[in-house]
């Protein structure tokens, strides 16, 4: 008589256990009215977490709301939003205030973040120069993003970097911060920099 054989002990090996996503913390930062809670918004997987305030009569009085009138609310702490990327990875999206006053606090958000995407905005240069001043100091990785404003930019790539005086190793691009691709491209732009930017200083 043949016996049956006996059950299969440790079949549970033969199933690949699933990691969890690494976690990279990316900061959108910027000027007043570039885009910064409509890009987290429109990348974001989860409903965005916002601290928007009316704008009161006073703050019309001090932000300068000539290239955006309809704009009603400002971001007093920060916006967050997270994406995955793919099953490896997810962003967690900080995106900062962009009133000089509110910049007390971005050291709190910037901190532990891989690296920043800077957007600004071609009708108000001026407003953009804290922002990559800042990053440039802390040497936090960045890309600038050229918002589209109504699909029109008012200056070419070049004259934005002149302007700026972004060094030529930074990347520059132009991206709609109403479109989920277009954000996309913009933040894998910020971390392919990062990664590039750490794997230089491992290699050195």
């Amino acid at each position: 008589m043949v016996s049956a054989p006996s059950p299969t002990h440790g079949t549970h090996s033969a199933t690949a256990v699933e990691q969890p996503p690494v976690p990279v913390k990316l900061v959108i930062a910027g000027g007043f009215g570039v885009g910064k809670t409509t890009a987290v918004g429109a990348i974001s997987e989860i409903r965005p977490l916002t601290t928007e305030a009316a704008i009161t009569e006073v703050a019309a009085g001090v932000d300068d709301l000539s290239h955006t009138p309809e704009k009603t609310t400002t971001t007093v702490a920060m916006d967050f939003g997270c994406v995955t990327i793919d099953p490896t990875l997810k962003l967690y999206l900080f995106g900062t205030p962009g009133q000089d006053r509110f910049g007390f606090m971005w050291d709190d958000v910037v901190q532990g973040a891989l690296g920043a995407l800077v957007i600004v905005d071609t009708r108000r240069l001026d407003d953009c120069y804290a922002a990559v001043d800042y990053f440039e100091h802390k040497d936090i990785p960045f890309a600038v993003a050229v918002n589209a404003f109504d699909g029109e930019v008012h200056h070419d790539l070049d004259e934005v970097r002149w302007a700026l005086d972004v060094s030529d190793h930074i990347p520059l691009l132009v991206f709609d911060a109403r479109h989920t691709g277009s954000v996309r491209d913009a933040l894998l732009v910020v971390l392919e920099t990062a990664l590039s930017r750490a794997e230089s200083t491992a290699g050195g």
